[in-house]
């Protein structure tokens, strides 16, 4: 049984909390959660909608810890998973001692952000917003970008002056970012350290194996597959020199099973050693992984079958 490490003495003037990360499908939010730690803790892909599960990582300062959500996008669900992404999303708003707002400085602000905007107008807490993707942006352009955001947030005011603090940043390059923290950090109430030093992440492990294995099939296929594939992660098992990893990888359709597999297994074998690399990092030794394909009819619209897969909306 592994003994929990005992918490730090918090130094004087210590803050702690958590900080949900809100903002539409796509707009970087996951690739600024990895940069804040330091580490890759959440999947990334250029596919909307990637993250469907709340995960929480931890970013550990000398003056501060910030236990920070990552959510899945807010976008108008099409199919029951959607509903309750968006619900898991919005649930995360008021479990919070700040929000981050995040969104696309690198395009002018729409009706997307728009929905959002007026939705934290009703948060009791604290709310920041991040211009992402500054790295993009032209000097010239990005006062302008900005200003269209400012006017967003006034405008759901009620036409008062803007309160949320803006910061440009970059989730790919990290500028930006020491700003960013430093802010947030500020907002967070007195309080002692909630996790130990070294820690990134409380995700489960096999929510991670499972998301690891799920990331290359984002990477790896084409438009049709990628919305309807959840991963089960069925056992792990350490038998002393490498760990060995079984899992299930859940389509919807025949055709995307047949995809999946590729032509004598050539595309699920290219899934399996993009994961297997990644999940060699996470034990740190060799990992063997066995990967099976299984058809779930309309698993995404299924009560039953979505909490088995652990999508429950909260």
């Amino acid at each position: 049984m592994q003994i929990p490490q005992a918490l730090p003495a918090s130094p004087a003037g210590f803050r702690s909390g958590f900080v949900a990360l809100i903002g539409r499908p796509n707009v970087g939010k996951s690739t600024l959660l990895n940069q804040l730690v330091g580490e890759k803790v959440a999947i990334t892909s250029p596919v909307a909608q990637t993250t469907r599960h709340r995960l929480r990582a931890i970013l550990t300062t000398p003056q501060a810890q910030l236990v920070l959500l990552d959510t899945p996008g807010i976008h108008k669900p099409h199919h029951l998973l959607g509903e309750r992404l968006v619900q898991s999303a919005r649930a995360a708003i008021g479990d919070v001692d700040v929000v981050l707002l995040l969104v696309d400085g690198s395009q002018p602000a729409g009706r997307g952000d728009g929905f959002i905007v007026d939705l934290l107008r009703q948060a009791s807490q604290p709310v920041h917003l991040a211009l992402n993707k500054h790295d993009l942006v032209e000097p010239a352009r990005a006062a302008e970008l900005a200003a269209s955001y400012r006017d967003l947030v006034a405008q759901n005011q009620g036409g008062t002056s803007p309160s949320w603090p803006l910061h440009p940043v970059s989730g790919l390059t990290g500028a930006g970012t020491h700003e960013l923290v430093q802010s947030l950090a500020a907002a967070l109430p007195p309080g002692p350290h909630l996790y130990p030093l070294d820690a990134v992440s409380d995700q489960p492990e096999q929510l991670l194996l499972a998301e690891l294995i799920r990331e290359q099939v984002l990477h790896q296929t084409r438009e049709e597959v990628p919305h309807s594939v959840a991963v089960r992660v069925e056992r792990v098992v350490d038998d002393g020199p490498r760990t060995a990893v079984l899992a299930t990888v859940v389509v919807e359709r025949s055709s995307q099973k047949a995809i999946l597999i590729g032509k004598g297994g050539s595309m699920l074998r290219e899934i399996g050693r993009g994961a297997r690399l990644q999940m060699q990092k996470v034990f740190e030794g060799p990992v063997y992984l066995e990967l099976f394909v299984k058809v779930v009819p309309h698993w995404r619209r299924h009560p039953t079958r979505l909490a088995e897969l652990g999508y429950n909306g909260d």
